[in-house]
């Protein structure tokens, strides 16, 4: 019973230095184990690793690729235009003791802070030498190598491999972005006016040539119903003349008809005339013949 007292707690206490002296780095980590703030071991590869329990102490490290994204920075091109700049940057750390002694305890958020001054002072070193066309052209791939070349250079004293550089703006300074959209609106409004006038001068040379049109096709049918009308009246003269030839009784009969026709014409006509009149000779001659004209006296 008495060797049990004593066994239990000497079991207990050699668990807990066997747990105080194992840890595991996960494969997506990296590890460092320090004994007072200095560097004792390595742990680069995933598994369990040995330190010396309350004594030594893991630190861990991301081993995958990380990413970057730059605060916006203004820069004087050639011929000094100036564009608004960022970039985002793919880095890995692969010197973990040079890491350490860069970024201290800070780690990963230090050696963002420290990789964005250094490529802060990297884009305007290699856009300060170029100009805009050339920024927005296909060229801008080989001005991101150069940009990521020399970020690659710099970070090789923070432990730290510069993947890739992507710039993911290149926009003009609010001063002069809204300076360019005036120039564009004054230029689309001057290009729309002057599609209107032309529009307008089109629209009137097509109406005046309607109108023209009109004109000449009105007058050629005035032309054509005169002549049509004179070959009519030409018609009828020649037909009644013929018709007054062959028998001018009937003609002048037919004539009268016509005039009691034309003037008796509606339920109200009334005429006020003298029963002697010219026009009742007809009416008046039980022959149907005109009564002759009465004899003048010599």
């Amino acid at each position: 019973m008495m060797r049990a007292f004593y066994i239990l707690p000497a079991l207990f206490v050699v668990l807990v230095l066997f747990l105080s002296s194992v840890f595991i780095v996960d494969e997506r980590k990296k590890g460092l184990v320090l004994q007072f703030g200095e560097i004792v071991q390595e742990k680069e590869t995933p598994g369990l690793g040995w330190k010396i329990p309350f004594i030594q102490e893991v630190v861990y490290y991301e081993d995958r690729i990380l990413g970057l994204q730059t605060a916006p920075i203004e820069v004087t091109l050639l011929g000094e235009r100036r564009l608004v700049v960022d970039a985002f940057a793919r880095w890995r750390i692969t010197d973990l003791k040079a890491f350490r002694q860069a970024t201290g305890s800070g780690g990963e958020e230090r050696a963002q802070t420290l990789l964005g001054n250094i490529l802060q002072q990297a884009i305007p070193e290699v856009l300060g030498n170029t100009t805009q066309d050339r920024v927005l052209s296909q060229d801008r791939a080989g001005l991101t190598n150069q940009i990521r070349d020399i970020a690659r250079r710099e970070a090789e004293a923070l432990g730290v491999t510069v993947i890739d550089v992507r710039l993911t703006r290149t926009d003009l300074p609010e001063q002069n972005l809204n300076a360019t959209y005036a120039r564009m609106r004054a230029e689309r409004e001057r290009e729309a006016a002057d599609e209107v006038a032309r529009g307008g001068e089109a629209a009137q040379r097509v109406r005046a040539a309607a109108d023209r049109t009109v004109v000449e096709e009105t007058s050629k049918a005035r032309r054509t119903a005169e002549v049509v009308r004179g070959e009519a009246d030409a018609e009828r003269n020649r037909v009644l003349a013929e018709a007054f030839g062959q028998d001018p009784e009937f003609f002048a009969f037919m004539r009268s008809l016509d005039a009691y026709r034309r003037s008796l014409n509606g339920s109200n006509s009334t005429m006020v005339m003298q029963p002697d009149s010219e026009f009742f000779d007809y009416l008046n001659s039980e022959s149907g013949r005109a009564a002759p004209a009465p004899a003048t006296a010599p």
